[in-house]
């Protein structure tokens, strides 16, 4: 089974690993393998011609074809390996692609058994390759490489740049989903028992090591206190432990390394005059990187407002009015997943169109894989999930021919 090896090596729950991990994984490949035997050819509409020194005139027709970009390099982040792996590999393969798979050097081993179970279920030598290592050389050699036509990268922004520039000596097709810092805008006429919830459930989820977590919690100042108590509720009764014990809702991080980034920015809070409501402290386990579910308050001005932490870490920001909220969601290089809290339908609505950022959910943290996802600013270039992952991984071709 894939479920111990993944919870032995991304520290995440048996529940995680259980609901999440795995059935998405072998959703996505369902999905894709469906969408394979679909035609990717598209009429467009005939148009009579005049007669020009190139041609003569008359009735000329075309068609639209999505065809295979190539040999796709495919690195995948350690958070959700199997899982990322799989929205990666199902429209590439779906294409016509050939695809090069180079994991997180955290935690390879699912990747290579998935890849072996590939092979076991019939993929041809070839079709699907794996290569590891666990520094950067590898992968700037994987990108690089004038034999590879298309990255696809998830990861932080700093290593995506690095990757784009890389890339784009030789032209390839790139698609990039990187950091996030999510702003959760409670509006004065939310259902704050729900933004609670939601906004909790989320930004502890998988130890805050989920790039779509809703980091910041812009709330009007007529709710804040409310928010403020829920959240640090929340936050203090979750249970922090190993993963595999069935009681265990907040595992350990990826790495001491990440660990101690998190306890970092905690201490830029203070630094710069937030409070650390709830949390803060490292847990009293014997073994392990454990970060504890952490509410900060304070100003937007505040380092750990504006940058990523991907720890379980909620900053919460009084403001006054929408305009304020919308401003304060914005000024952030990244733009990756905001949510807006309020029992106005419409009034939410007209609040996503002015947040700068490649998804939005009204209400929800929930996703909806048919729907494009990726990021605005640094956050990313490109769009996958659903049908739109079948035009990531395709280069559209014309073809013309007179009547």
């Amino acid at each position: 089974s894939l479920v111990p090896l993944v919870i032995a090596e991304t520290g995440c729950t048996e529940a995680v690993a259980r609901q999440m991990q795995i059935p998405v994984a072998i959703a996505r490949f369902e999905d894709y393998a469906r969408r394979a035997l679909h035609s990717h050819v598209l009429p467009l509409a005939p148009q009579e011609m005049p007669a020009t020194p190139l041609a003569p005139g008359g009735v000329v027709n075309a068609i639209a074809r999505r065809q295979p970009v190539g040999v796709v390099a495919c690195i995948t982040p350690y958070n959700f390996p199997i899982t990322n792996m799989a929205g990666k590999l199902g429209p590439a393969l779906a294409m016509g692609n050939t695809v090069v798979v180079k994991p997180a050097p955290q935690d390879p081993l699912g990747v290579l058994r998935l890849v072996e179970l590939l092979g076991e279920a019939g993929f041809p030598d070839g079709v699907v390759n794996v290569v590891t290592g666990s520094t950067p050389e590898t992968g700037e050699a994987l990108v690089a490489s004038p034999d590879v036509d298309m990255v696809s990268f998830t990861g932080s922004t700093s290593v995506g740049t690095r990757i784009a520039e890389t890339g784009a000596r030789t032209l390839k097709r790139m698609l990039l989903e990187l950091g996030g810092k999510g702003a959760a805008l409670v509006l004065d006429d939310a259902d704050v028992a729900n933004a609670v919830r939601m906004i909790g459930s989320t930004f502890t989820f998988h130890s805050g090591q989920i790039c779509t977590a809703p980091t910041r919690a812009i709330v009007h100042r007529s709710r804040f206190d409310e928010v403020v108590a829920g959240l640090a509720a929340l936050a203090a009764g979750l249970p922090v432990g190993v993963p595999t014990d069935p009681k265990t809702v907040v595992g350990p991080v990826i790495s001491a390394a990440q660990r101690d980034r998190i306890e970092a920015w905690i201490a830029t809070a203070r630094e710069d005059g937030g409070d650390v409501v709830a949390g803060g402290e490292r847990p009293a386990l014997a073994r392990g990187f454990f970060a504890a579910p952490t509410l900060v308050t304070g100003p937007p001005s505040m380092r750990i407002a504006r940058e990523e932490v991907f720890g379980p870490v909620v900053v919460a920001i009084p403001c006054d009015d929408d305009d304020e909220a919308i401003a304060i969601a914005n000024a952030t290089e990244y733009g990756l997943y905001d949510y807006v809290f309020s029992r106005d339908a419409a009034r939410a609505m007209a609040i996503s169109r002015r947040l700068r950022s490649g998804n939005v959910g009204l209400d929800t943290t929930q996703r909806n894989h048919e729907a494009p996802f990726g990021g605005t600013k640094r956050s990313g270039v490109g769009r996958d999930g659903g049908e739109f992952g079948l035009h990531a991984y395709s280069e559209l071709q014309s073809v013309v021919w007179a009547s």
